[in-house]
């Protein structure tokens, strides 16, 4: 079963999937399964190893990815049965996000600005920063890594990123300009240097910037009703749903408006993009009248 499986990895890699936790779930899977004397995947067995998770939602995902492995393999050799992928009844909730207000956004910028050391480059790093994933809607991870020569006339050129593909992204004139302000602050450097730097000048580190964030958070006085701290990663839900506010009419211009939305931000499906519709009761309240509208025209009609 462990040839099978490296030739599956294999090909999931060659089409640019990172495969690294279904790797360490399959290899355990065949352990458990080698345990009991078998080389080829049975149902129960499978059902047993996925229900050794923690949780509801790990067990789904165990079985999940031994179930997509069956698929594949099942194409050449029949002997492997598949399990039922439901098995478990797990349904994945994502989080409402926090889309932050005008006021909101501001008050986090001044805050940052108030870091120190005063007079430092530290206030204008993540300034910056918070300003630069409100524009873009990059991930936190992707503006992390970015380099001196990812900063390109055309636009940021983010490289091999979540599902290892490298895009362009192009910037508003205004975005080019404060990012052209904190480059003259920051100062010169290599073309293979980091844009946001700590103050060693190395790669500022997610756990900083999110421990740095969420006591923003805190002197901006951004509180919710339900008691959680607005996240970090809210940014990037507040960029892509003020875009979809400002989606043009039309069911035609609509699809092409989404296309381009889930080019820019990254989406290997456009599925993660369409989510955003649902993700705030503006938008809700929006695919509502346009869904009574097209069938007041079909009633019409």
């Amino acid at each position: 079963m462990l040839n099978a499986i490296e030739t599956y990895l294999a090909l999931r890699r060659a089409t640019g999937f990172a495969m690294s936790t279904a790797e360490w779930l399959l290899k355990s899977f065949a352990v458990f399964a080698a345990e009991r004397g078998q080389t080829h995947v049975e149902t129960q067995t499978a059902i047993d190893w996925a229900a050794l998770g923690p949780s509801v939602a790990q067990r789904d995902a165990r079985l999940r990815a031994v179930c997509r492995f069956v698929r594949h393999v099942r194409v050449e050799d029949v002997g492997h049965e598949l399990p039922p992928a439901n098995h478990f009844g797990a349904r994945k909730r994502r989080r409402t996000p926090h889309i932050y207000t005008p006021d909101e956004i501001g008050r986090l910028v001044e805050a940052a600005l108030r870091l120190r050391p005063m007079g430092g480059l530290r206030p204008h790093i993540y300034a910056t920063l918070i300003a630069l994933l409100l524009a873009t809607g990059l991930r936190i991870s992707e503006a992390l890594k970015l380099t001196i020569a990812d900063v390109t006339s055309d636009g940021l050129l983010i490289r091999e990123t979540k599902f290892r593909k490298t895009r362009l992204v192009p910037l508003h004139d205004t975005a080019v300009a404060g990012l052209q302000r904190y480059l003259a602050r920051r100062g010169p450097g290599s073309d293979n240097e980091p844009v946001f730097i700590d103050k060693r000048g190395r790669p500022l580190r997610y756990i900083a910037v999110k421990e740095t964030f969420d006591g923003l958070v805190g002197k901006a006085g951004i509180r919710l009703r339900s008691g959680r701290r607005p996240r970090l990663h809210d940014l990037r839900h507040t960029f892509a749903v003020r875009a979809l506010e400002g989606s043009p009419t039309g069911p035609g211009r609509c699809g092409a408006h989404m296309v381009a939305l889930a080019t820019y931000m990254g989406h290997v499906n456009i599925y993660a993009t369409y989510w955003y519709l649902e993700a705030t009761a503006d938008l809700l309240r929006d695919v509502a009248v346009a869904g009574e509208a097209f069938m007041s025209q079909g009633r019409s009609a």
